[in-house]
């Protein structure tokens, strides 16, 4: 599966990410983000739920993408449905005080 980003609804875009997350997978995720209208305030959540290996790149990729979309200040991004081991690599790499992760 190739990362890609749906509209949930007028408010609610989701980045479904595969189940790796490397740097292999740069260009599809920077794609999908780039592809969310910034021009009125929305959810954005990179759902982590196929995903079962990530890389130090794909923590490099999340904080270009955060703020790539936080230049406007209305737009939210969430982590969602975390593994632990990926959960554990957040922790350690201190993303709980950049994201919400659910």
């Amino acid at each position: 599966m190739k990362v890609k980003a749906v509209k949930k609804d007028d408010l609610t875009w989701v980045i479904q990410l595969s189940e790796r997350f490397d740097f292999g997978c740069v260009e599809d995720f920077r794609s999908s983000y780039e592809s969310i209208p910034l021009d009125k305030k929305v959810d954005v959540r990179i759902d982590f739920r196929a995903t079962r290996y990530m890389d130090s790149s794909a923590l490099g990729m999340l904080i270009n993408a955060k703020n790539h979309l936080t230049k406007q200040s209305d737009i939210k991004v969430s982590l969602v449905n975390c593994n632990s081991q990926i959960k554990k690599i957040f922790s350690i790499s201190k993303f709980e005080k950049k994201f919400k992760i659910e």
